[in-house]
């Protein structure tokens, strides 16, 4: 018995030994995730914050548009340029997002951004000439562009509950859309109408210090390394130049970008013109700029609250089901002639419409290669930013020729077109 006691002391020992080898090791490796984790959501915070600035910028317009026509004394399709000169900056931000990314990187590009948008709330603020609006604007939509590409692609590159982030950044979109129309309603009776650029200038100088103190520059493989994310694969191919062609040259990445262009024009179009809408149709008052916030609202809510639903149902099948309860919606405003009905319904648009963004951006990120992913969400995101220009745009020169209630009819329209379009987008992961 001794001596079967003195063979298994040493093991007994050995075991022991590895435990307190082991145990420093564990708490390690549980401080280094703890610290990753906190510089994730550090990550985030700066990001969400620049969703809310996005938010916030597409939520101002439609309250003021009819004090900008009253100051400026213009028409709807001259007014609507502002919609236009956005477009050009959108765009514009999109295609130099593509060829800069890859040497710049994701740290530079970003505060890039984030320094135009500054630049063009600066110019606005003081109430200029109207020409020199409408500058404003496009230097906004520039930055605007990059910084949305830039935060799209990064969170679309994270592998640790992707789906449910990128709804919680865009629901801060729509809670920064939210909150710009209670305010800019209140500017638009003033005398300084124009001062409401002073906040969204406040809250972007805010955003530029927070993207510089937190990304430092660097870019985007280097700061997905601080939050414990592997490398991502890349092409055997992968020379400069190369990624640009072979985005421009992907039937998906342009259908995708197609979609978001509609989906992001059915927004903006139902932000900027309901109020109008609301006023010359329905004979609403001063208060008929909270209607948008209903919207944009009910956009923040669905992002978050719907997320279990795209995962029930499946989220290439749910966003069918939303087009087609949000075009019934739509009709519901179209044909009631109550403002407390539209009110209602166009707050419930935007809970349909708003979990549709995050699911194409999920989407892309499963039939797209990986090492392809960031340049393609930016042209996507970027691209798809031209909508809320066009569509608005092209209300407005309807709405001058033939009456604001042709407004309906259209989003009807559009939001029937992005069925077809999700559709024809491929379920598979397609080759570059």
């Amino acid at each position: 018995m001794s001596g079967e006691k003195e063979n298994e002391s040493p093991i007994g020992l050995d075991e022991e030994a590895s435990r307190k080898e082991a145990s420093p090791q564990l708490v390690d490796s549980y401080s280094v995730r703890k610290k990753q984790k906190t510089r994730e959501y550090i990550q985030h915070a700066a990001l969400h914050w620049f969703m809310f600035l996005a938010g916030w910028n597409d939520g101002t317009t439609g309250p003021l548009l009819i004090r900008i026509e009253e100051v400026y004394d213009v028409n709807y399709t001259i007014v609507s340029l502002i919609f236009i000169l956005a477009c050009v900056g959108f765009v514009s931000g999109a295609i130099i997002n593509m060829p800069l990314s890859p040497k710049l990187g994701f740290g530079k590009m970003i505060v890039l951004g984030a320094c135009c948008q500054i630049v063009a709330y600066a110019m606005q603020a003081p109430g200029p000439p109207f020409p020199v609006l409408l500058i404003g604007y496009t230097i906004g939509g520039i930055g605007l562009a990059i910084q949305d590409a830039q935060a799209n692609g990064y969170v679309a590159s994270i592998t640790e509950g992707k789906e449910a982030k990128m709804g919680y950044l865009h629901a801060t979109y729509g809670f920064g859309a939210l909150c710009a129309p209670l305010v800019a309603t209140q500017f638009a009776y003033l005398p300084r109408w124009s001062f409401h650029y002073m906040i969204s200038l406040g809250i972007a100088i805010i955003n530029l210090i927070s993207l510089v103190a937190v990304f430092r520059f660097k870019d985007q493989e280097y700061c997905l390394s601080q939050i414990g994310e592997a490398e991502k694969e890349k092409a055997e191919t992968d020379v400069e130049h190369s990624e640009f062609r072979k985005i421009l040259g992907n039937k998906t990445v342009h259908l995708l970008a197609l979609f978001i262009l509609v989906y992001v024009g059915v927004e903006v179009t139902i932000g900027g013109w309901i109020v109008t809408f609301i006023i010359r149709e329905r004979h609403g008052g001063k208060a008929s700029g909270y209607i948008s916030s209903g919207f944009f609202g009910g956009l923040m809510l669905g992002r978050v609250l719907l997320i279990w639903v795209n995962k029930k149902i499946g989220e290439r099948r749910v966003l069918f089901l939303y087009t087609i309860i949000a075009i019934g919606l739509e009709v519901v405003v179209w044909l009631v002639p109550s403002i407390i009905a539209g009110g209602v319904a166009v707050s419930f648009v935007g809970f349909v419409l708003g979990p549709m963004y995050p699911i194409v951006m999920n989407h892309t990120s499963r039939i797209l290669p990986p090492w392809l992913l960031t340049g393609s969400i930016g042209w996507i995101a970027g691209f798809g930013q031209a909508g809320s220009a066009l569509f608005p745009f092209i209300t407005g020169a309807m709405a001058n020729s033939v009456g604001i209630y042709s407004l309906q009819p259209l989003l009807v329209a559009m939001m029937a077109f992005m069925a077809v379009l999700w559709a024809i987008v491929p379920n598979r992961r397609v080759t570059a």
